[in-house]
């Protein structure tokens, strides 16, 4: 017989843990130490469930590295005690956060379930219920008595992603994720269908890690027609900028302005790492594919493959703490560490 899964709930803040007044119409904090009276169907699901919040929770548009480091460290904390967790955390930045943890979660064996929802949990049509309790559910699966999945991931609207494989992609809309260049690690219908062979392997062999040191001195520069030498100048002479994010058109492809060049020659030659992924929702750099491409390739610019953007920054803020030296870091940046790109 399984293990029976013992499941600890992390709320960050966002609109999953909030209710209306029914008087007032004002949203105020939920209280989930009444969880299981508030949604009985909880207690259908063959686990226990702990609840947990950050001191001060947050709108996920206040999210930054700091508060990374608090939900790292209450799994840290309680890795021994659970066999998986579900972060509860609003939608806008769920996409960076599940992609740094995955980072800093280094030889996790156990789910990390990243959740949300469009609608607070009290709402009529609300989403934040069968968010909640698919979650839950997904991190419940057992394969004997280990977790069937480990790995960060994000569950939203009937679909399980790789945590850093997702983005948001609509603010209004109850399908608000998509993870355009992995398929989905789950479904869930009449029945949960999990796709086996798209989880991530874990290595057994190793305890838990936890890396909290991140970088902020990084940058996001998108191209676009027209962009002028003095904006991207004036970026790549930021103060303190250790590693930049190049937005570039379609398969890695950006201006071949003399200027331009000359600007991202300069930038390396002074130690700041330039990263090029596409703009594009889906799809790959392949840098040297055209011709557009082939210099920042010859420069040294780093591909980013196919990783998203929330993934890029958060890989960078991560690796950047390493200090490894230009061509170690391009290396690792280049290799996937957590199933984040091909």
């Amino acid at each position: 017989m399984a293990k029976q899964a013992n499941i600890l709930l992390i709320y960050t803040g966002g609109t999953i843990g909030m209710v209306r007044d029914t008087k007032t119409g004002a949203l105020k904090a939920f209280n989930f130490d009444n969880l299981l009276k508030q949604i009985p169907e909880l207690n259908l699901l063959n686990c226990t469930i702990s609840s947990v919040a950050l001191e001060d929770p947050i709108d996920s548009s206040n999210m930054c590295p700091k508060y990374w480091v608090q939900i790292a460290n209450l799994i840290k904390d309680n890795y021994e005690d659970y066999t998986g967790f579900v972060v509860l955390h609003g939608s806008d930045t769920m996409s960076y956060t599940a992609s740094a943890l995955s980072f800093m979660l280094e030889n996790l064996c156990k789910p990390v379930v990243f959740t949300g929802s469009q609608l607070p949990i009290g709402d009529l049509r609300t989403d934040a219920k069968e968010n909640l309790i698919t979650s839950i559910e997904m991190a419940s699966l057992m394969q004997g008595d280990e977790p069937l999945i480990k790995e960060v991931c994000l569950y939203f609207e009937y679909k399980l992603y790789r945590g850093n494989r997702t983005t948001k992609m609509n603010s209004e809309h109850f399908e608000a994720f998509d993870s355009p260049n992995y398929p989905d690690l789950a479904e869930s219908g009449v029945h949960l269908k999990v796709s086996k062979k798209h989880l991530l392997k874990a290595d057994l062999c190793h305890q838990l890690k936890v890396r909290t040191n991140f970088s902020t001195d990084v940058g996001i520069l998108k191209m676009f027609p027209g962009i002028s030498e003095q904006l991207v100048q004036a970026v790549l002479n930021t103060n303190n900028l250790r590693g930049l994010i190049l937005e570039t058109y379609g398969a890695g492809n950006a201006t071949t302005a003399d200027w331009f060049v000359k600007l991202l020659i300069d930038a390396i030659a002074k130690g700041i790492h330039i990263v090029n992924v596409t703009q594009c929702v889906a799809g790959s750099v392949n840098m040297g594919h055209y011709e557009t491409s082939t210099e920042l390739k010859s420069i040294g610019v780093i591909s980013g493959k196919d990783i998203t953007t929330e993934a890029a920054i958060t890989k960078l803020m991560y690796l950047l703490s390493f200090n490894f030296n230009r061509k170690e870091f391009k290396f690792n940046y280049e290799r996937p560490l957590r199933g984040e790109m091909f």
